[in-house]
């Protein structure tokens, strides 16, 4: 069953953010456009390579209104602990939040049951905390967060005029449509 079109579910979970352990919970997710990034574990090899690509586009998204946060199954300590022995790591600004219990991994289903550890899947949320995207890939492919970009302003597009769709490839600027008769078999 797709998450795409649910709404994300109550939860509270402890992060590590720029020095200090926060909690995190689903109202944090309310009120602007969330990525959500999930990631097998710290200390690990494409995983750095991931959040860094992701800080490289935090201020982008910032400027889009989007929040971001990254989350593995293990502890805020832990994630502390890469922040400060790990270059890549240490520049992020976004929350690395930690799910030892796996309650986020399994309610947005990328949990490796047999494993304990998260799959690589992104979820963008819309401001009301409801699944507009999302993209899982196996544990060796690294994403690449630019794409991220495009999708979160179709998405924001979309939202902000109704009854309009983004084409393929869509770009911000770009033509939209307007499904109806008239376009049936036009395309």
């Amino acid at each position: 069953m797709s998450l795409v079109g649910k709404k994300v579910e109550p939860f509270s979970a402890q992060a590590y953010r720029q020095g200090e352990f926060i909690t995190v919970t689903d109202a944090d997710l309310m009120g602007h456009w969330s990525v959500i990034m999930f990631y097998p574990a710290d200390f690990s090899f494409v995983c750095p390579t991931e959040l860094a690509d992701l800080q490289d586009q935090y201020a982008t998204l910032q400027q889009l209104g989007v929040e971001v946060y990254s989350v593995s199954e293990d502890t805020h300590y832990v994630h502390k602990a890469w922040h400060d022995a790990s270059d890549a790591v240490g520049t992020l600004q976004f929350a690395m939040i930690g799910d030892p219990s796996h309650q986020l991994a399994r309610m947005f289903d990328v949990l490796d049951e047999e494993q304990g550890l998260a799959q690589r899947g992104t979820f963008i949320l819309d401001d009301a905390g409801v699944v507009q995207s999302l993209e899982i890939n196996a544990d060796g492919i690294g994403r690449n967060a630019s794409e991220y970009i495009d999708r979160i302003k179709a998405g924001q597009y979309v939202a902000s005029h109704p009854g309009e769709v983004c084409p393929a490839k869509w770009k911000e600027g770009s033509k939209t449509l307007t499904p109806g008769l008239d376009l049936v078999g036009k395309i």
